[in-house]
């Protein structure tokens, strides 16, 4: 679920790497061009620029001047680890404690994403 409180940018970004972790784009796969991009999810190109921008900014997509933007090797797993590290830095606190405050305990939880 894309977080409607960040920047524009940002959910592009997250639009992008769930696009990858799901296998829609494996590592060495072109990315959709910025316009391309930008008509299909409606945002401004200068926008998914930035986005795009954030990734070579890690390492995780290269570009090869006048062919486009690739998926660099080695990205799908270093994106799943610094998602990884997010969640667990993030966003498993706050719900970990909600759990234990309202009484659920690993089994129920388990027994409803088996559902």
């Amino acid at each position: 679920m894309l977080d409607q409180t960040k920047p524009v940018y940002q959910r592009l970004r997250d639009v992008i790497a769930n696009a990858i972790l799901e296998g829609t784009y494996r590592d060495g796969d072109m990315l959709p061009s910025v316009r391309s991009l930008a008509a299909e999810e409606g945002a401004n190109p200068l926008t998914v620029a930035k986005a795009y921008q954030t990734f070579q900014d890690e390492g995780l997509v290269t570009v090869k001047r006048g062919v486009g933007m690739f998926v660099a090797a080695g990205a799908t797993d270093r994106l799943r680890e610094l998602m990884r590290e997010d969640f667990l830095t993030n966003i498993w606190p706050p719900v970990a404690q909600q759990i234990r405050r309202i009484g659920l305990d690993a089994r129920t939880l388990l027994d409803l994403t088996e559902a």
